[in-house]
């Protein structure tokens, strides 16, 4: 597919990741469409959490 990106995101603290991810999903330009998001918490002694971001540049809406 083409135009389609990744990205992971991990942090040890759900409100970091949060952080995160609002950061990386505000910085993103206006032609980009979020496709998915997935969510994933690995458990042990300090816990992660991840995030998958797959989007997509699209073309810009024309009026």
């Amino acid at each position: 597919m083409q135009g389609v990106r990744f990205r992971v995101i991990i942090a040890n603290d759900p409100d970091i990741l949060q952080e995160r991810l609002n950061r990386f999903v505000e910085g993103l330009p206006e032609d980009v469409v979020l496709v998915d998001v997935k969510f994933a918490v690995a458990e042990g002694p300090s816990p992660l959490f991840a995030v998958l971001v797959q989007y997509k540049e699209v073309e810009a809406w024309k009026e």
